[in-house]
């Protein structure tokens, strides 16, 4: 038995053409608290993918969603995808409806193919 300790994945975030990390930066635009508890989350996928529900679920086409619940009582999703041995952060936003809309998962999925050329 190994004593390395659990196996974290590396944590990758979109970059625009231009270099700009959309991610991270709406995540900065949280507050502190929110930011937190989407961070904590994303942790949690790291040192142990794969999960499932009720943290992630799949989306179809090798893209996942990151579900927490943010102190302030609203609800942020992470879009994701795992390719060459990394998680790539592809979309975060604030849900609003109870489905996920088709223009976020459209940008996610657009973002990935740019990523997989």
């Amino acid at each position: 038995m190994s004593g390395s300790g659990p196996h974290k994945i590396p944590v990758v975030f979109y970059r625009t053409q231009s270099g700009a990390e959309v991610v991270r930066d709406w995540l900065r635009s949280l507050d502190d608290a929110d930011r937190q508890a989407v961070g904590l989350d994303l942790m949690r996928v790291q040192y142990r993918w794969p999960v499932g529900m009720p943290l992630c679920r799949a989306l179809g086409d090798g893209l996942w969603e990151v579900r927490t619940s943010l102190p302030s009582s609203r609800i942020a999703r992470v879009l994701f995808s795992v390719q060459q041995g990394r998680i790539l952060v592809l979309h975060g936003f604030i849900k609003k409806t109870r489905k996920t809309p088709a223009d976020d998962l459209a940008l996610a999925r657009r973002r990935n193919r740019e990523f997989e050329k």
